[in-house]
């Protein structure tokens, strides 16, 4: 007696119809509201990555419009035409794989017999698959036949890379993007699905196989069979974990334990541990990434998931750890994922990873290393510098000068050329006006009876128009409370207030380069990894440019 072998889940649980369809309600309500008005397109293009529901979602229209009982977004599922079609041998429904297809004779063959009416249902429709992978030929050859197609054809193409597309195809479709599942609902889907099977299963082990199947039902259901032949009629997490060679949360949570700790030779001994079974470390790293990005969330979106079986252990993290080690951690993870390939040995990489995250806390807190002396980390690379009102000043430009103004409350005294980069600070002046005053210099002041004269010079043409002119000088009149009146002139400015804070910038980033050169800490990252400083990317704490004038 002749036994026949057990339907895989993914095509037992394949959907018949759109109210079995999981996460693609967008595509659904709008193909639904189609089929009921019957205002159908002649030709639909589905975009998506694999195991969305792509061809799925096409026989679901095919048995729709095909139906015996009519047009409706709910097929009966029992007339022959519905039955043939879910059984693949419908005469009317032609699927195409476009990857084995790609030449233009053989588009022009299978376009020839679009003209013929169906044989057995209301439309005589055409699947494509993988519709990106045909030949510019191919695509110029269907073009017309797509954009005036007999009244009694369909064509639905499918495609995992819709940029392929000619221009022209696209705008002869009405383009709907199927979306990755997100892993909760991937995971309740599973759940429902090894119910109605009747097979044990463990939640833990259904978010670790929705995670690895990356939204992807038929990756997901792929995923559960093996896991069931795998566990012999049991999906627990451990052994789904074992299966897929997941990362124990375990281990990721001792990780982010010894980093709030500050503990050094806690972190190295997980690691040499973790290189002794040849532990997956880039899977590891998008972990820590991921467990760093949930905690972030809950610090600014108010708590953790109550339903996570790691909720006690997190929150005690999120009490131990700052936000800004939080993005710290997420950073050097994943950019150490992406650059694992570079080290010596992936074990070495992760290693480095670690001891960055340590090194590189905010707040230099040093950490617990044995038989070491105590000395506080370096901050991270970030270049220091003395605050720039206490930068020593390269001549002709002056800060440290006489006070703006002496005088008193009823008379103030008037601003020197030397004071004046300080005094044209403390007009207020907004937009351009304030960009004309701290880029003049003072050549001369002087008090004319009621009234003071300004002489003022600038390199800037434009700030020596009459309009410019005239609203420093209302400006100015304000601010001392007598008549002001002000000239311009073009020249070379040297005193201004933007070219003393251009100096401050200046000496204040060749301070913190030569900071950098000098740091040993950072000299023995450099011996230690041939890492270098990117020219150009130093910056001081104190960051003020002529722009912050």
């Amino acid at each position: 007696m002749t036994q026949t072998a057990s339907q895989a889940l993914a095509r037992k649980w394949r959907p018949r119809d759109f109210d079995s369809l999981v996460g693609q309600d967008h595509v659904v309500r709008a193909l639904s509201h189609a089929l009921e008005n019957q205002r159908l397109h002649h030709a639909y293009l589905f975009t998506g990555t694999r195991g969305v529901g792509k061809t799925t979602i096409a026989r679901i229209l095919a048995r729709a419009v095909n139906c015996e009982r009519g047009i409706s977004k709910n097929p009966c599922g029992q007339c022959q035409a519905c039955l043939e079609i879910s059984q693949g041998r419908f005469v009317d429904l032609l699927e195409v794989d476009a990857a084995t297809n790609t030449r233009v004779d053989e588009m022009r063959a299978l376009l020839e017999n679009a003209m013929y009416a169906p044989t057995a249902g209301r439309y005589k429709v055409y699947v494509i698959d993988e519709v990106h992978m045909l030949s510019t030929s191919a695509f110029n050859a269907m073009l017309k036949t797509l954009e005036e197609p007999p009244g009694h054809v369909l064509f639905i193409l499918a495609t995992t890379d819709p940029q392929k597309i000619p221009a022209t195809v696209l705008s002869r479709c009405l383009q709907f993007g199927l979306r990755n599942l997100p892993p909760d609902l991937l995971a309740d889907h599973l759940g429902h699905i090894l119910k109605e099977e009747g097979i044990a299963h463990e939640p833990g082990a259904l978010r670790l196989l929705a995670k690895a199947a990356r939204g992807s039902v038929r990756d997901a259901l792929s995923l559960t069979d093996q896991a069931i032949a795998y566990s012999a009629g049991t999906v627990g997490e451990a052994v789904v974990r074992q299966m897929l060679g997941s990362v124990d949360q375990q281990v990721v949570l001792q990780i982010l334990n010894a980093l709030a700790s500050g503990d050094g030779k806690a972190l190295l001994d997980i690691a040499r541990g973790l290189a002794a079974v040849a532990a997956p470390f880039p899977a590891i790293l998008d972990e820590l990434a991921a467990v760093a990005y949930r905690l972030s969330v809950a610090v600014f979106a108010g708590g953790l998931n109550s339903d996570d079986p790691d909720d006690a252990a997190l929150t005690g993290l999120q009490q131990t750890l700052t936000p800004e080690d939080l993005q710290l951690i997420y950073q050097i993870a994943t950019h150490a994922r992406a650059d694992l390939h570079l080290a010596p040995e992936e074990s070495i990489g992760f290693s480095m990873a670690l001891i960055r995250m340590l090194a590189f806390k905010p707040g230099g807190q040093a950490p617990v290393v044995a038989n070491a002396p105590a000395r506080p980390l370096a901050p991270p690379v970030v270049a220091t510098s003395v605050p720039v009102q206490e930068m020593p000043l390269a001549k002709p430009v002056v800060v440290e000068a006489s006070p703006a103004f002496t005088g008193s409350a009823v008379e103030p005294d008037l601003p020197t050329p030397e004071s004046w980069p300080l005094a044209s600070q403390q007009i207020p002046a907004k937009g351009l006006t304030r960009q004309a005053l701290v880029q003049a210099e003072l050549v001369s002041v002087a008090r004319e009876g009621a009234g003071i004269q300004f002489h003022l010079r600038t390199a800037i043409r434009p700030y020596t128009d009459a309009s410019m002119v005239s609203r420093i000088e209302g400006l100015l009149s304000a601010h001392y409370g007598a008549p002001v009146k002000v000239t311009m002139t073009l020249g070379e400015a040297q005193q201004t207030a933007h070219a003393v804070h251009s100096e401050n910038r200046r000496q204040a980033m060749e301070g913190a380069k030569k900071s950098l050169d000098e740091d040993p800490f950072l000299k023995g990252i450099q011996n230690l990894m041939g890492a270098t400083v990117v020219p150009g990317s130093e910056r001081t704490l104190n960051d003020i440019g002529p722009a912050d004038v």
